[in-house]
């Protein structure tokens, strides 16, 4: 059996938005920033933010990679690992 060397394979990325109120992410490493208008994740293959209003964290799992909050969403942006 060989091992594998350096950086594991990135996880899965889905992101869901329900009715502009709810936001799923998979694929999440961390939050990076965070306030009721704007949302910032780093994922394992680059960056996104997220825009709206009146957001509220409602799951974060590290192990997982799963990142979910309520608000309303205006916008989504990409961006990458640099």
């Amino acid at each position: 059996m060989q091992e594998s060397k350096g950086k594991a394979e990135p996880r899965p990325h889905v992101l869901t938005i329900e009715e502009k109120k709810r936001v799923t992410v998979t694929g999440v490493e961390s939050v990076t920033a965070f306030s009721p208008q704007q949302i910032s994740l780093a994922l394992d293959n680059g960056r996104m933010t997220i825009t709206g209003n009146n957001f509220r964290v409602t799951a974060f799992s590290k192990a997982n990679g799963t990142f979910s909050a309520d608000g309303a969403v205006t916008g989504v942006k990409y961006g990458s690992l640099s």
